[in-house]
Parts: C-alpha cells; structure tokens; sequence
C-alpha cells in the first residue's frame, strides 16, 4: 500500500509538472512571421478595398495618394528629429520623459512618465516577442524594441500568458475571446474603455480599432477613481489570480485625443521604490491629467524603454523579465 501510494504520488507531481510545463513554457507559434503576416492582411484589405471602389475614384485616390506620400518624403527628409536624453520630437510624435520620486525611506515610491502626443494615432503601433504569436513566446522588452528600430516603448498586456480576451494589433485581429475588460485604441486617435464580453473584434475593426489590450482594470471612470479596482482578478489560473496590493506597475492614460501618458511604477526594492497598489496608481494617472487610464501587465514586466536604453530599473535590480508583446513608437 506505501509503495502503490508512493508510485501515486509520483506520477500526480509528474502530471502536474507537465500540465506547468505546457500550460507556462512550452512555446506554442501560432503565426511565425507576423511582420509578414500584417503585411500580407493590409496587402488584401487594400485589394478590398479597391475592389469596391469605382474607377474614377480609384484613380483619383491613387493620385492623391501619390502625391501625398511624396509630401511626406520630402518633409521627412528635411525636417529633422530632435532627440534628447529625456525628449524626442518628430512630424509623427512628441515624447518627454521624466522622474518622480515621493516618499522617503522604505516608503519610497520612483516612477517614470512617457507625455506622448502624436499626429497620427497609427504612429504607436504593437510588436510581438520573437516576431511571432502564440503562448509563451517571450522577449525583453528592449530586444523586441530594437528589432523594430523604436524611439519609445513599454511592456504590453502580456497576452501570451493567456488564451483569451481580444487581440487586435496594428489593424490585424489575432485572437477574438472575450473575457475582461480591454482597453482599445482607435485609429482617429480615440481610446476607450470597453467590456469585451459584449462584442466580437470584428465589430471593433470594423469601427476603426487599430490595437487593442486586455488586462486591466479600468483605474478611472470620467477623471474619477474607479471603484473596487483593489478586488479585480485579472486571470482565474494558476499564477495570476490577483493584482492587489503593492507592486511594480505599468499604465497608460488619455489625456486628449492623440495625447496619452504612459507610466512605469518600480518596486519591490525598498529604499529605491516600494511599488504602489491599484488605487495609488490611479491617483498616479489622475495626477497627470488623465480622464481615462488602464492598468496593464506589471511586476518584473514593468519596463519603460527610450532611445535605445531602459528607462526604468525593474525590480532594483535593472534586469528585465521576457514579456509577450510592446507598444512602441518608431524612430
């Protein structure tokens, strides 16, 4: 009998070893080359497109088109960037980076704040770790930003520790499963807070999402903090169930249409900073003058990159942990 419970025993830990190892590490590709794959989705949606459209207006939009696009060449190539150690200001973007630190001791909080305004909502775009979509396909934060040449970026949602919610990004639906409550990025420069149970991506790309994110929660309603954003479970598995109390984190606020601010929060590292629970973060984000803001992927993901270098210094330890995916602004 102690042997065949002993023999139990072992092949239940061995199962559940497994199940981890499946469920948390194993990678599973799904998509292999996404930079092909949004090309090849925008290459059809313009066949689309033109396919719907009369000839005259085809030709004319062509035209324009044309024409447009040498105006921007012609503008880019005369009008320079202006990049500083804190700042970077191009045709497509604005971005000022700075530092706050409140407290003093053991109660010491540091954050960074990204103020991004941009001319075109299209300018901040999603990358995914290894090029690649699918479960627990991870990459630095820094290394998936420099293999797309980026000015700016944070940690995303880390959605490839999950299997739901919806995935939008630069235009491309990738997964459609609601779940929580994402926030989503429209491509005339609106962001919004929305409940994913209640819609399908298709009827979000249809009006007008160009990325999309599923964390959360939502931190304020109308300027105002949330209320009981301290009891939200992001996930119900194993590893995720909450987010409480006081911990790195990274937000994103809106400010104005095409203006936002993004915010990463150390922690864990006492006498550097403390982290701050959910409703600090939202005073955070209230503080700098969002009227909406969103809590994504924090902890070790918590990372603030800018001009080819990391911003902020996670866990006091200046070490990043491998995440899924980022959002970015390129050079």
């Amino acid at each position: 009998m102690i042997l065949a419970s002993s023999l139990a025993l072992t092949l239940a830990a061995g199962g559940t070893t497994a199940w981890a190892l499946d469920r948390f590490v194993i990678e599973k590709v799904e998509i292999a080359n996404v930079s092909e794959y949004e090309a090849e989705q925008a290459a059809a949606s313009t066949t689309t497109d033109t396919d719907t459209t009369d000839t005259t207006d085809t030709t004319a939009g062509s035209a324009t088109g044309t024409a447009s696009d040498a105006g921007a060449d012609t503008v880019s190539d005369t009008v320079a960037a202006e990049l500083t150690d804190t700042s970077y200001v191009s045709v497509d973007s604005s971005i000022e980076i700075s530092t706050v630190v409140t407290g003093s001791g053991d109660e010491t909080v540091t954050y960074y704040v990204a103020d991004v305004e941009l001319t075109d909502a299209t300018t901040l775009r999603s990358a995914f770790a290894q090029d690649s979509f699918g479960e627990n396909i991870t990459e630095t934060t820094s290394e998936i930003a420099a293999a797309k040449d980026a000015i700016f970026a944070i940690n995303g949602d880390y959605y490839g520790f999950r299997d739901t919610g919806i995935v939008i990004r630069n235009g491309v639906v990738y997964r459609d499963d609601g779940a929580r409550q994402g926030l989503a990025f429209y491509a005339d420069g609106t962001v919004k807070v929305y409940d994913e149970t209640t819609t399908t991506a298709e009827e979000l790309l249809a009006d007008g999402v160009w990325n999309t994110l599923s964390f959360g929660p939502s931190l304020l309603d109308g300027g105002e903090i949330a209320a009981g954003i301290e009891d939200v479970e992001v996930d119900t598995n194993v590893g995720n169930h909450s987010i409480q109390g006081e911990q790195p984190r990274t937000a994103i606020g809106v400010i104005d249409e095409n203006h936002l601010v993004f915010v990463a929060v150390d922690g864990r590292s006492d006498g550097y900073s403390d982290g701050v629970t959910m409703t600090e973060l939202a005073s955070i984000m209230q503080g700098l003058g969002a009227t909406t803001a969103y809590n994504i992927d924090g902890g070790g993901s918590s990372t603030m990159y800018f001009d080819g270098e990391l911003v902020n210094n996670p866990l006091g330890k200046g070490e990043e942990r491998g995440t899924s995916d980022i959002l970015y602004i390129g050079q």
